[in-house]
């Protein structure tokens, strides 16, 4: 399952950005989103899925390569429990 539609959700709620513009392929940082809305939207998604988001994914810019990330955290996460 994707996480997708939920992290576009979540964009949407917390910084108003309509969810039918954040494509996959949407950058972020192109989006609008500063470091400190980035790391917000971090925390926040680290609650929302109760995943913890490693420092060394400094590289992910679109939401299609967060939302990778997000599906692999709960995957693992998952398959420990």
């Amino acid at each position: 399952m994707s996480s997708l539609p939920a992290l576009q959700e979540l964009i949407h709620s917390k910084f108003g950005i309509d969810a039918a513009t954040l494509t996959p392929d949407t950058s972020m940082r192109e989006s609008g989103f500063d470091s400190l809305a980035l790391v917000e939207f971090v925390f926040a998604v680290e609650d929302q899925f109760q995943i913890s988001i490693p420092d060394d994914n400094t590289s992910i810019d679109t939401l299609a390569e967060f939302a990778a990330l997000v599906d692999r955290l709960v995957a693992a996460k998952q398959a420990t429990a």
